[in-house]
């Protein structure tokens, strides 16, 4: 907090999870604490509006997300996308988050997501973890060569999950060694915390590796 001089304005900064947590609140918490979670949302998108067009969009794109978060359910969904220029069909059977401590004694992000695609069920698992100098949450799968189609059509279908569940398709990379390997950054994770099954967890798993 930047405390005034003289007569000077002063100002508080507020994180971004800070107010994504705020407007959570504002829109699935109880009594007193909504009511005061909204009434500081409110001030906030006041005080953003008053800085420039800009910089309220921004806020209120985060206001936005924080009031989705938990919000959907992952069961029962279902969904049309379009992936390799094909429309793709995608029911969602259910899906958990987990945390595990890796070999590396890192704790990792394991999201599993059980859906039919195209008619093929199977479960999509995705591991996030904490790489680089920007302690970045990235997270990588394989597509399986087993699976019917072959590799090329796997990777398909796991981007369609993905893509439908977080409105961001992943990145897919073919490698020297035949594998294919699908690759999804924090947008990605963003989407996946809207829903109830993996919000809780990927909270946690994101304030248990910030460095902050």
């Amino acid at each position: 907090m930047k405390m005034p001089e003289e007569d000077r304005y002063g100002y508080v900064s507020i994180l971004r999870k800070g107010l994504e947590r705020a407007a959570w609140l504002s829109e699935h918490g109880e009594g007193e604490q909504r009511r005061l979670a909204a009434e500081f949302v409110e001030y906030i998108l006041r005080r953003a509006w008053g800085a420039g067009k800009e910089v309220y969009e921004k806020a209120k794109e985060i206001v936005e997300e924080g009031m989705l978060r938990g919000s959907l359910t992952l069961k029962g969904f279902e969904g049309v996308v379009e992936v390799g220029g094909r429309r793709h069909m995608v029911k969602v059977i259910g899906g958990v988050a987990e945390l595990e401590e890796g070999r590396d004694d890192k704790s990792h992000l394991r999201i599993k997501i059980t859906a039919e695609v195209d008619g093929v069920v199977r479960d999509y698992t995705t591991t996030y973890g904490r790489y680089g100098k920007h302690n970045a949450a990235l997270g990588f799968a394989y597509a399986r060569a087993d699976a019917p189609g072959g590799g090329e059509a796997d990777a398909e279908r796991f981007a369609v999950v993905i893509k439908a569940l977080t409105g961001e398709e992943p990145k897919v990379y073919r490698l020297k060694n035949s594998k294919i390997k699908i690759a999804c950054y924090e947008g990605h994770l963003e989407g996946f915390a809207r829903y109830a099954e993996l919000a809780d967890t990927i909270a946690s798993w994101m304030k248990k590796t910030s460095r902050r």
